[in-house]
């Protein structure tokens, strides 16, 4: 994994935001329970391009193998979000089993963890809406 230090870049922060709010939509269009596996998905990349777009306005990236975790730990270390920072990175694994190893989500874990992840979601929400004043 490689830290980059890069320019500020509210243009792609708000791009990222834009496509955030887009997928919510879409999401909040079908019963999350019954397409567990795509809600999760769908969740994990609205968390993740809410995380990039703080990035962006940190003007850093993340690069490399890894990089998903340490954008994870960077964000929950400098966010105050550490109490949550292994349940982020549960969704980020369960992500990449539903992606890459055929893994079907059950319905409970969305019933019993939607709550949590809009929740961060608002938050992230929150600190872009901040960073872009």
């Amino acid at each position: 994994m490689i830290l980059t230090n890069v320019k500020p870049d509210k243009e792609k922060a708000k791009y990222l935001l834009q496509i955030v709010n887009q997928t919510q939509e879409r999401l909040n269009l079908f019963n999350k329970e019954a397409f567990a596996s795509n809600t999760l998905t769908d969740y994990y990349d609205i968390l993740h391009q809410l995380m990039e777009a703080i990035t962006c306005l940190d003007g850093i990236k993340f690069k490399g193998e890894s990089a998903h975790y340490q954008l994870i730990k960077y964000i929950c270390k400098k966010y105050k979000l550490s109490q949550k920072s292994s349940f982020l990175q549960n969704i980020r694994i369960y992500r990449n089993k539903v992606c890459y190893e055929g893994l079907q989500i059950n319905k409970n874990y969305i019933k019993l963890n939607h709550k949590q992840i809009e929740k961060i979601i608002s938050f992230l929400k929150e600190i872009i809406k901040q960073k872009l004043k």
